[in-house]
């Protein structure tokens, strides 16, 4: 059986013949109820991928459970809240992670490659190319790249936040068919699934379906994601052209072979920027710029670039570069965009044309706040 595109995945029944997958599995599924490293657990999910591979598919690996792994051996009660000690139990973890996925693949005769990334790694065009093109050579090779989230070095400021997230990036790097999110529980239901009368969502043709549906009930103490990151990593795969299927670790093998498990979330859209799609589901805004009703319309209809003329106020430290939060008068967010100047720099700036500012401050001071093309609409909230 050949391998289909992206664009010919009109239902789960395809997923047997996709040619590229990028699977993500969440601590919950590979640890015990005390949150340390289950190998059993490990090896179930393994036996499954190296059978899709041994089908003749591609897979990635997203797994989380670094962490997780290095919490028994530094003496851990629990998950530790606090940064550093997040990145000292990563450290530990995350070798002891990749020896048990080395053993476990090697098993069926397959090589596996570790590959850390944090943000950047996914949306600066030279990390970006040089990310793909290993991911790539890998997977030419017959390697299974085994991805986390590097959070050893990783900070507030740069990371995920969790590797869902990560997964629907990494989905659109490695130019996957399908992106299959592998939890602890075996679909998205219209509310919790303890309560009476919840049922399982079979299938989501558009996110704006699931208008009502409760899933903000918290995920496990091991992870760090529950149903919401989940569906806004679902959001990032669906609108750049990659269906996803939602399920538990032990309903894997019959998901990915095509079976009516879990949630089938379809494509709703084409393939865009990854800087984009950073910028609009992952990225961590550094501060605010207050636009008047005019550089609203100009935004958000006219699709240009924010110029200072527009804008009446900014909020936040930021620096030329990071990410911002464009809002209308009353607060609400109608836009995110990579910001030229720095916080200090903008008060000056604001309601000014930029020939004035070029005849006053010179040269360079005449571009623009956002430039369009890094710049991304919203829905408006508040």
């Amino acid at each position: 059986m050949g391998a289909v595109s992206a664009a010919a995945l009109s239902g789960r029944d395809q997923l047997p013949r996709a040619g590229r997958i990028v699977v993500k599995v969440g601590s919950s599924s590979l640890t015990t109820p005390e949150g340390h490293l289950d190998p059993r657990r490990l090896s179930a999910v393994v036996d499954v991928l190296a059978a899709r591979r041994a089908a003749g598919t591609q897979v990635v690996l997203v797994s989380s459970g670094a962490i997780a792994a290095g919490i028994g051996p530094l003496g851990l009660a629990a998950r530790p809240r606090d940064l550093a000690t997040q990145q000292a139990a990563a450290s530990v973890g995350q070798g002891l992670l990749v020896a048990h996925y080395t053993r476990a693949f090697a098993a069926h005769g397959l090589t596996v490659a570790q590959v850390l990334l944090t943000a950047e790694d996914t949306w600066r065009r030279g990390r970006y190319r040089n990310a793909h093109r290993a991911l790539t050579r890998l997977l030419d090779l017959g390697v299974v790249p085994i991805i986390n989230e590097n959070d050893a070095v990783a900070t507030d400021e740069i990371r995920f936040g969790d590797n869902d997230r990560l997964a629907a990036l990494v989905s659109h790097l490695v130019h996957a068919d399908a992106l299959a999110l592998l939890t602890d529980v075996d679909a998205l239901y219209t509310g919790p699934p303890s309560r009476a009368g919840s049922r399982r969502v079979a299938e989501v043709r558009a996110l704006g379906e699931l208008e009502g549906i409760d899933v903000t009930a918290r995920g496990s103490a091991v992870g760090t994601g529950g149903m919401v990151t989940k569906l806004e990593s679902v959001a990032i795969a669906t609108q750049s052209g990659i269906p996803v299927v939602l399920t538990s670790a032990a309903q894997a093998g019959s998901a990915l072979s095509g079976d009516d498990v879990g949630t089938w979330f379809a494509a709703t859209g084409r393939r865009r920027s990854i800087r984009l799609l950073w910028l609009a589901h992952a990225a961590r805004t550094r501060g605010r710029l207050v636009l008047d009703e005019g550089a609203v319309r100009a935004v958000v209809e006219r699709r240009t670039s924010l110029l200072p003329a527009g804008v009446t106020g900014v909020e936040g430290s930021f620096e030329a570069g990071d990410p911002v939060e464009l809002v209308d008068q009353a607060g609400a967010v109608v836009a995110r965009g990579l910001v030229a100047y720095g916080a200090q720099e903008v008060p000056q700036l604001l309601g000014r044309s930029t020939g004035d500012l070029r005849d006053e401050l010179g040269p360079g001071y005449d571009r623009e706040l956002v430039h369009r093309d890094d710049l991304v609409l919203v829905r408006r909230r508040r």
